[in-house]
């Protein structure tokens, strides 16, 4: 892959020409119910996960240039590197380098996986694996270079329950968004549904606290960022795969038995697309309960929303003004769903340069409308 620089990635990563926002009322109430403070991140967080013991995993993002890749919270609460110090820094005899993981998930057996898109050092993209219980390097898969092109920006990964299979999603640039399915068995990674309209951006902007979240380009013009798929979740049966884009309205579902099937023409895999909903909020995170309830990160509405299975409409479970970009959406071995806040839009790449987040980085914890599980 032709390496690009962060800074130019991300602006390629965005849409090139300013598009007017798409900003709808919603009666949401103002203060949160039983909302819960479990923790704070000690950096500015870009994914999460909980291990069967109940350990908090954050990948550190990116955006904040953070000394770490990845954290895990001890039984003291106090946060240390991820699996270890040499593999975040390069330091000693690391069997290799953790460069930029957003993407974490934990399976039920305690193996956690980590998306590595290597665009801060322009290293080849990989997926990572480490036995938590036994404390060792499960595996390392670098994505195969077919699966990528320029813009690539590797952000989430779903596991598949009951496959050898991990889902993972490409915003790129936007137009040029796709899925891309690794085999476990074989190593092996495919790009599907490059620029399908059910991955490619909507022209609908972000807006937070009545502003434009805005990047800037070369010729020092704000530009609004639309993001491509993401993010992405497979139901606890393994059967479906939701998908849609960040900046989009449409959630969308397709069959994993399709996915996995290499021998479908793209126009064939287009054809399986089913459309779930047309209320999905702009989001940066997404998690299914054990009835089927799709919760959001819903980063305009500072809110957790979800859309029930009951009458695919979008309600809110949670806001609160301390929610402040959220992600991160992950069950508990308390069956209650927990999120952080990043504060994404207060990091220099949104604020000229100049980083403006700061701590606590909460995390939180809800009762959702129904449990949901550790792994898959």
């Amino acid at each position: 892959m032709k390496a690009v620089k962060l800074s130019a990635q991300f602006l390629l990563m965005t849409a090139l020409l300013w598009m007017p926002v798409n900003s709808e009322a919603f009666p949401f109430g103002k203060k949160a119910a039983g909302l819960e403070e479990s923790a704070q991140a000690a950096y500015g967080p870009g994914g999460m996960t909980i291990t069967p013991d109940g350990s908090y995993i954050i990948s550190c993002h990116q955006f904040f240039d953070p000394e770490m890749k990845v954290i895990r919270m001890d039984k003291d609460e106090m946060w240390q590197a991820f699996p270890n110090r040499a593999m975040n820094t390069g330091e000693g005899n690391a069997p290799l380098v953790l460069d930029s993981v957003l993407g974490v998930e934990c399976d039920k057996d305690g193996i956690v996986w980590m998306l590595d898109n290597g665009r801060r050092s322009e290293k080849q993209p990989k997926l990572v694996a480490w036995n938590t219980k036994k404390n060792r390097l499960h595996r390392v898969i670098p994505i195969t270079e077919a699966a990528l092109i320029e813009t690539s920006f590797l952000d989430d990964l779903a596991l598949d329950p009951e496959e050898p299979f991990i889902y993972l999603a490409d915003p790129a640039a936007g137009d040029d968004a796709a899925l891309i399915v690794v085999d476990l068995v074989t190593g092996l990674s495919r790009r599907v549904l490059h620029g399908d309209h059910a991955v490619r951006a909507e022209k609908i902007g972000l807006r937070m606290d009545g502003q434009r979240v805005t990047v800037k380009r070369p010729d020092g013009r704000q530009v609004q960022p639309l993001g491509g798929v993401n993010p992405i979740a497979v139901d606890k049966k393994g059967k479906w795969l939701f998908f849609g884009p960040m900046n989009g309205r449409i959630l969308y579902q397709i069959p994993t038995k399709d996915l996995r099937n290499p021998a479908l023409l793209e126009e064939e895999l287009t054809g399986r697309i089913k459309r779930v909903s047309g209320q999905k909020p702009i989001a940066s995170s997404m998690s299914i309960d054990s009835k089927g309830n799709i919760y959001f990160a819903d980063i305009q509405r500072h809110a957790i929303t979800y859309i029930s299975v009951a009458d695919q409409r979008l309600h809110e479970l949670v806001t609160d003004p301390r929610i402040l970009w959220p992600d991160g959406l992950t069950f508990g071995t308390d069956g209650k769903l927990h999120f952080f806040t990043s504060q994404l839009n207060r990091s220099a790449i949104f604020n000229g340069g100049k980083d403006r987040s700061q701590p606590p980085y909460w995390i939180f914890k809800i009762k959702a409308k129904a449990s949901g599980t550790v792994g898959r």
